[in-house]
């Protein structure tokens, strides 16, 4: 329960994963590994950030939501393994940026998720390879989406 201790000592506590807004599932094991559907930002309680980053939002907002998205990663691992020490490596990581054509602080927002990943699993564990590129629109128009491999 290391990993769960140190989620206490971040002051983050996990809400319940959402459900798939399409048809597909949040996760797929095989083998050691679990991939991870895209989830994008937003928590219970507070309303969708929607709109484009480098005209709705600053970088550092985005990055907020990048890390809110980190969190919903996080608990779609919790209900997939029971016990988030069963995480022994973050492998890869896309994260996807609603962002203005002529927009390039890309990896500045996908930070707020592997930031998340590093603070709570340390560099040996949390830190895998990742992308972190723009796109013309996401899914409900939300400013981020990441998945990964774990």
């Amino acid at each position: 329960m290391k990993t769960e201790q140190r989620l206490k000592e971040l002051g983050i506590e996990l809400t319940a994963p959402t459900s798939p807004m399409a048809n597909y599932v949040n996760a797929v094991r095989t083998g050691n590994l679990l991939f991870l559907a895209g989830k994008g930002p937003g928590l219970p309680g507070k309303k969708l950030p929607t709109g484009k980053v480098g005209r709705d939002f600053t970088v550092e907002q985005a990055y907020v939501h990048a890390r809110e998205t980190g969190l919903s990663l996080i608990a779609v691992m919790k209900a997939e393994l029971g016990d988030l020490d069963r995480v022994k490596r973050i492998v890869k990581v896309l994260g996807m940026v609603n962002a203005t054509p002529d927009y390039t602080k890309h990896a500045l927002i996908i930070n707020g998720c592997s930031s998340l990943f590093v603070d709570l699993w340390g560099d040996d564990l949390g830190k895998g390879v990742r992308s972190a590129v723009g796109m013309g629109s996401l899914p409900n128009n939300v400013s981020v989406e990441v998945e990964g491999v774990f």
